[in-house]
């Protein structure tokens, strides 16, 4: 435990972080496993939509900084790559 009053500061502010943090970084995470289950299952528009929601909490967790920009893209990315793979399928 802390002795010094600005370490004491400092470890309340992180919690207040950690707790804010872990909103955001839920919320993607959620988004992204169930944009997965519908791209393996091969629900397309289902599957578009949600990848799109994921999207949108991926790019709201790197603005709020509880995800790294490039981890967020890297991320969307693969959902994207995945998508564009289901509608390929989709269309033969």
């Amino acid at each position: 435990m802390a002795n010094i009053k600005s370490a004491i500061k400092r470890n309340k502010q992180n919690e207040r972080r950690r707790l804010r943090n872990r909103v955001f970084r839920g919320r993607a995470r959620t988004f992204v496993k169930d944009a997965k289950l519908n791209l393996d299952e091969g629900n397309l528009e289902e599957a578009r939509s949600i990848t799109m929601q994921a999207i949108s909490a991926l790019d709201k967790a790197a603005e709020k900084g509880s995800l790294h920009r490039n981890n967020a893209s890297r991320r969307k990315g693969r959902l994207m790559h995945r998508l564009a793979q289901l509608e390929k399928e989709k269309a033969q």
